[in-house]
């Protein structure tokens, strides 16, 4: 069956579903598409909450990207830790902030 509709997944966030010696992700076409745009939805939604925090703040912008981070990571039924990091690198991407390096501990 031809999808004419079929979402773009990027490569970054498909990575995140292979598993270790795998080629394809572990989820179904489906299931993929689904937890993409729940996660792109997520930075888009957040594009005003870190603005906003970081103006208000008067904190970094790697400190916004943090507060969002643990607030996706607090929340493991929504989002697992991979995919947070995503959303917040996602998020940095669409503020022009510098990607961070690697999630905070």
């Amino acid at each position: 069956m031809y999808e004419e509709n079929q979402s773009h997944i990027p490569e970054s966030f498909m990575m995140l579903h292979v598993k270790p010696h795998q080629y394809k992700p572990s989820l179904p076409r489906q299931a993929l598409t689904q937890r993409y745009e729940l996660c792109e939805d997520l930075a888009n939604m957040l594009v005003d909450t870190a603005s906003t925090q970081q103006f208000q703040l008067g904190i970094t912008e790697d400190d916004a990207l943090e507060k969002c981070w643990r607030g996706l990571i607090s929340q493991p039924e929504l989002v697992n830790e991979a995919e947070a990091f995503w959303v917040t690198c996602r998020l940095a991407e669409l503020l022009n902030w510098p990607i961070p390096a690697a999630a905070w501990t």
